[in-house]
């Protein structure tokens, strides 16, 4: 079975991360300021690289993304990306 991340994507939530900030009126940069004020530091080129699925995530930045956009953590994914990734 391959590693989650072989291939050209490397993290699940880039598309919907993209979709929520958007949603809320947050640039790039808006959210990296956000993320700041709670000890999660993501630049704005960082952002920008997670939701082309070009950068991996970590635990801590998955966190402090779902919680500066207000969200659990659950609504980063996609209904079904994980299943795709493994078949």
């Amino acid at each position: 079975m391959a590693r989650i991340i072989d291939g050209s994507e490397m993290n699940l939530i880039g598309s919907r991360l993209r979709e929520l900030r958007m949603e809320r009126g947050f640039s790039q940069q808006r959210l990296s300021d956000k993320l700041e004020t709670m000890a999660v530091y993501i630049c704005r080129g960082s952002i920008s690289r997670i939701e082309d699925k070009q950068r991996t995530v970590t635990d801590i930045e998955l966190y402090g993304l779902a919680k500066a956009l207000n969200v659990p953590m659950e609504s980063l994914f996609e209904a079904g990306d994980f299943d795709k990734r493994l078949e």
